[in-house]
C-alpha cells in the first residue's frame, strides 16, 4: 500500500470527498484545501508528496497557485497534477509551462487518476544511482544535486525540465523520439500528446541556450524528436 501524502485543492466539497475516499482506499494519506492561499499554506507546512490542483479556484486560480508553489524554496519540486473542466490546449500548455507535472480534464475516471498519480510519484521518487557533474561549455549540470548553472549563474528549472535535460544529456548524440521522451519522463503513455514534449523543450531552450531560436545544445530532428549535442 502507498504511504504518500496527497494535498487535494478544490473548492467543491463533494469532489474533495470523492477524491479523498478513493485515494485513502488506495492507501494514500490525504489533506485538502478549498482556496489557493490555503493550499500554499498547507503545501509549505505539510510538504505533501503530490498536489491535485483544481484550476478554477476562488481568489487565486490554480495557475497562480502552481506558479507560487514552484518558485518557493519551501515547496519547489512538489509534483502537481492539475484538475480542470477546461480542455483547451492553451490551458494545458500554460499549466505545463508553469511547472505542472500532469494535466487531467474533468470528468475523469478514478482509475485513470490513480494510474497517473502512481506514475508521477514513481518518477519523482526514483533513486538516483549516479553522482555526476558534467561541464558542457558554459553549462554545468550537477546530476546529483539537480542543479544547472550557466556562466556561473544558477538556472531555475522545473522538475520536468531537469528530467528532460538529464535524459537528453545521458543519451547525447542520440536522437530521442517524442514518444520515448514522453514515456521516460512522464512515466506512462500520455495519449500521444507529443505537444507536451515540445512545450517543455521550448521552455528548456529559453533557459539553457544563448539563442533559443538557434540552439547549440538541444537540436530538433525534424519529424522524429530531439538530440543533445555538446
Amino acid at each position: 500500500m502507498a504511504n504518500e501524502k496527497i494535498l487535494i485543492v478544490d473548492d467543491e466539497l463533494h469532489i474533495i470527498e470523492l477524491l479523498k475516499y478513493n485515494l485513502e482506499s488506495n492507501g494514500y494519506k490525504v489533506i485538502f484545501a478549498q482556496t489557493g492561499k490555503e493550499a500554499i499554506k498547507l503545501a509549505t507546512e505539510k510538504r505533501p508528496d503530490l498536489i491535485l490542483l483544481d484550476v478554477m479556484l476562488p481568489e487565486m486560480d490554480g495557475f497562480d497557485v502552481c506558479k507560487n508553489i514552484n518558485k518557493s524554496k519551501e515547496t519547489e519540486g512538489i509534483p502537481i497534477i492539475m484538475l480542470t473542466a477546461k480542455g483547451e490546449e492553451l490551458d494545458k500548455i500554460l499549466g505545463l509551462e508553469l511547472g505542472a507535472d500532469d494535466y487531467i480534464t474533468k470528468p475523469f475516471s478514478v482509475r485513470e487518476l490513480i494510474a497517473r498519480i502512481k506514475a508521477v510519484l514513481r518518477r519523482n521518487f526514483k533513486e538516483e544511482n549516479t553522482s555526476q557533474i558534467l561541464s558542457l561549455g558554459d553549462l554545468i549540470v550537477n546530476m546529483d544535486k539537480h542543479e544547472v548553472t550557466k556562466n556561473g549563474s544558477k538556472i531555475d528549472l522545473t522538475l520536468k525540465e531537469f528530467e528532460l535535460l538529464k535524459l537528453l544529456i545521458v543519451n547525447r548524440g542520440k536522437v530521442l523520439t517524442r514518444d520515448f521522451l514522453l514515456d521516460k519522463v512522464w512515466g506512462y503513455e500520455y495519449y500521444g500528446e507529443t505537444r507536451t514534449v515540445d512545450v517543455h523543450i521550448r521552455h528548456l531552450r529559453q533557459k539553457v541556450e544563448d539563442d533559443d531560436k538557434n540552439p547549440k545544445f538541444i537540436e530538433t530532428v525534424r519529424g522524429i524528436g530531439y538530440k543533445f549535442t555538446d
